[in-house]
């Protein structure tokens, strides 16, 4: 299912930091935050990013360009038959492409009937733009199915970017929090982060707040930041957790928590942006202590 938090050129040292869960079934084939080379000949891109083995897809991924991309599902009752194309192939499918973000979304929207319900974030940090997409609109003309991302704090869960279930309004206060005791000049650790924002088990009790859209004790197993259910079909819960921090000299920081074989293990990386991205570009816009 997954949650992320992230915050988007609203802060003087990070014009993009993000949090993800990534929660699946932990029979599922997965290897953890690596290097991967994709595509052949020209169209060959190399990024940064955990894999999903069963499909080949990813949930988050990078590039040394500052090309961004990440993915939840949206929860639903009905899917499209398991030959469904799958949905971990489109951040990978924006990195490989050559489009802006909005460019990128527009070709896709001729298409998203083919995929089960998605959420989709892609950005280019050096050109300041990020766009939300998702085959799930809310409106009946779709009109927010593609939506320029604005400055600020947003949380993504199973749902449209910012709704606000219980879950994704804790971990907004959270992460908003969390900033505010580092300052505006302070680097944020990693690590830190992750171990305190999203391990966060707290269930919501109040099951009329919960979406409704699965049995009210399932919603309630899911409407916690970390997700841990062992079920009659095999434990599924919250596999990894992820950081990204891009600075604004360009520096990214990538860290993974993930477990493997019932064991929590780390791994990061770090590079710096290919591109001479001006720092002015990647400014901060309204002021972080006003959201």
């Amino acid at each position: 299912m997954c949650i992320a938090v992230f915050l988007w050129r609203a802060h003087p040292l990070y014009p993009f930091l993000l949090l993800l869960n990534r929660d699946e079934f932990h029979s599922r084939p997965t290897t953890p935050l690596g290097w991967w080379r994709d595509g052949g000949g020209d169209g060959a891109i190399e990024f940064l990013g955990g894999r999903d083995e069963k499909a080949g897809g990813t949930w988050l991924a990078a590039t040394r360009d500052g090309r961004i991309a990440f993915i939840t599902n949206v929860r639903e009752v009905s899917s499209l038959p398991a030959a469904a194309n799958s949905r971990g192939h489109l951040p990978l499918r924006f990195l490989q492409s050559q489009q802006t973000p909005m460019e990128f979304a527009r070709e896709l929207a001729e298409e998203m009937d083919s995929y089960n319900g998605f959420n989709l974030v892609i950005a280019d940090v050096g050109s300041n733009s990020m766009v939300y997409i998702t085959n799930r609109a809310k409106s009946n003309s779709g009109d927010d199915a593609i939506t320029e991302v604005s400055p600020g704090i947003h949380v993504l869960s199973n749902a449209s970017l910012d709704s606000p279930w219980p879950k994704a309004q804790r971990l907004r206060h959270s992460l908003k929090e969390f900033m505010d005791r580092h300052g505006e000049q302070e680097e944020v650790p990693a690590k830190e982060m992750a171990e305190t924002l999203m391990t966060n088990t707290v269930k919501t009790e109040d099951k009329t707040l919960l979406p409704g859209v699965y049995p009210p004790d399932y919603e309630y197993q899911l409407s916690s930041i970390f997700v841990d259910i062992h079920a009659p079909s095999g434990r599924y819960g919250t596999r990894s957790t992820s950081v990204v921090l891009v600075r604004r000299d360009g520096e990214v920081k990538f860290y993974e928590r993930y477990i493997d074989k019932e064991e929590w293990k780390e791994h990061s990386e770090c590079f710096r942006l290919v591109q001479n991205v001006d720092e002015t570009d990647m400014g901060q816009d309204p002021a972080f202590s006003s959201l």
